[in-house]
């Protein structure tokens, strides 16, 4: 099984420390590259470099040079000096730069730190690793501690084209690192609407899980799969889930909600993002070509589960 390489976005943070470990570990076990990366704002005023302009190149680049010591020192010790001999630092926004850098080395995972922000948080102040997540078209791991290595992976799956995708990448991890793999589908009930009508909670519940085993078991390879059914609330769900069978890794396939959505009320990737103790591994729904044609083509109007 090849991987191609690995692409860390890094800062000076314990969640940077946190993304190089996981990133190294990773790219060691799948016998690939790590490439870590760091992304910093323009450093050097702009009305200075129009007042010295033949100093410009000179100050951007001393600006970049102290940035580049500044990171590589947290670093130490914790990645190979080789990755951090070749750290990259690129002026720009992080999604941009990290975007750039995967279609330079062929990248087929981000992996990030994650830090925790409530919506008014993200609204105001933004989070790289959402940014990340909603620009990217490669999977992005987003770390949440130092826990290694990864023992156990539960991917989250729903009714819909995002679920194969997202089995086949647990599956894949999974299989890379020796870790226990469980799926669970989780079933949310129909929201109540003013003027709109009514349908048994059983009947559908029982509809959707039909469509569960009919068209999401069979997806699954491995015999020893553990597959389970859950209903209720998606994000509490798949945190008990996770925190009950002690998970280091959670999986899920990102269907990217609109704008309003994202900013008001949050999607379950980005809710998972916020409250998840484990590390997250997300998979947009825009990177995969045969999540689209299967979500277009399906007629059934079911709830989505990640978002």
């Amino acid at each position: 099984m090849t991987w191609r390489p690995i692409v860390v976005g890094v800062d000076a943070s314990l969640e940077g420390a946190w993304a190089a470990t996981a990133g190294a570990a990773l790219a060691r076990t799948a016998g690939t590259t790590c490439h870590l990366v760091h992304a910093t704002r323009e450093g050097v005023p702009a009305v200075a470099l129009a007042e010295l302009t033949e100093q410009a190149g000179e100050l951007v680049a001393a600006h970049i040079a102290a940035v580049h010591d500044r990171v590589a020192s947290r670093m130490w010790g914790v990645v190979p000096e080789t990755a951090i001999d070749q750290l990259k630092v690129r002026i720009g926004r992080p999604a941009r730069v990290l975007k750039d850098v995967v279609h330079e080395t062929g990248a087929e995972l981000v992996v990030l730190g994650g830090k925790h922000h409530s919506t008014l948080g993200r609204w105001m102040a933004g989070s790289t690793a959402l940014d990340v997540v909603r620009s990217l078209d490669v999977p992005v791991l987003v770390t949440m501690s130092a826990r290694t290595p990864v023992r156990r992976v539960l991917a989250a799956v729903d009714v819909s084209g995002a679920a194969r995708p997202t089995i086949a990448a647990a599956e894949r991890f999974a299989e890379t690192v020796g870790a226990q793999l469980r799926i669970i589908s989780v079933l949310e009930p129909l929201p109540v609407l003013p003027d709109a009508p009514s349908y048994p909670t059983g009947e559908f519940f029982n509809m959707l899980e039909e469509r569960v085993t009919s068209q999401v078991w069979p997806l699954v390879k491995g015999r020893d799969t553990e597959k389970f059914v859950r209903y209720g609330p998606p994000v509490d769900l798949i945190a008990a889930e996770a925190a009950e069978w002690e998970a280091d890794l959670v999986v899920v396939g990102s269907h990217g909600k609109g704008l309003i959505d994202r900013l008001l009320i949050g999607s379950v990737t980005e809710r998972l993002l916020n409250q998840l103790p484990t590390s997250l591994l997300v998979l947009p729904a825009h990177s995969n070509v045969e999540a689209r044609a299967a979500a277009t083509a399906t007629t059934m109007s079911t709830p989505q589960l990640v978002g």
